[in-house]
């Protein structure tokens, strides 16, 4: 009698090992992973941008920010993208105020992946009763990065 391999014994190994390179690409899948860090990164910069609106507008007598667009749609406004820092603000809006001194915000954060030449990537709007959103229009996977106070 030979000693040997059936083909039904090929045919589940052969699955096995399909199926388990399959959860390790899903598992271990760079671009995604890479993207996900991106939209953390903007989460976090969207909050830290609208913290630091918040603080200014506090600490010098509720100042309003006339230059912020006046919208209910943060994401759609293409006016309403923040400056860098020492750019040029032509058609966009300027915050260098609240970077002045590194007391609220030591600079801008820029959108890991988008941002245009002297935008940051990041918009900002004014709802009508002064409640402000920033938002990453640039979130990647479909995410919404949006945050109102």
């Amino acid at each position: 009698m030979k000693k040997g391999i059936t083909l039904l014994e090929v045919i589940l190994i052969v699955a096995a090992i399909a199926i388990l390179a399959g959860i390790i690409t899903l598992a271990l899948n760079p671009s995604k992973q890479l993207s996900e860090t991106r939209n953390a990164q903007r989460a976090i910069d969207v909050k830290m941008i609208l913290d630091a609106v918040y603080q200014y507008d506090t600490d010098n007598n509720d100042f309003n920010f006339q230059n912020i667009p006046q919208s209910t749609d943060c994401l759609g406004m293409r006016t309403s993208e923040i400056c860098k820092d020492g750019g040029s603000c032509d058609g966009l809006v300027d915050l260098s105020v609240i970077t002045a001194g590194g007391k609220y915000l030591t600079s801008i954060p820029n959108d890991p992946m988008i941002a245009s030449y002297n935008g940051t990537g990041y918009n900002i709007v004014k709802s009508i009763n002064g409640r402000i959103t920033v938002c990453a229009p640039g979130a990647e996977y479909n995410n919404t990065i949006s945050i109102t106070k």
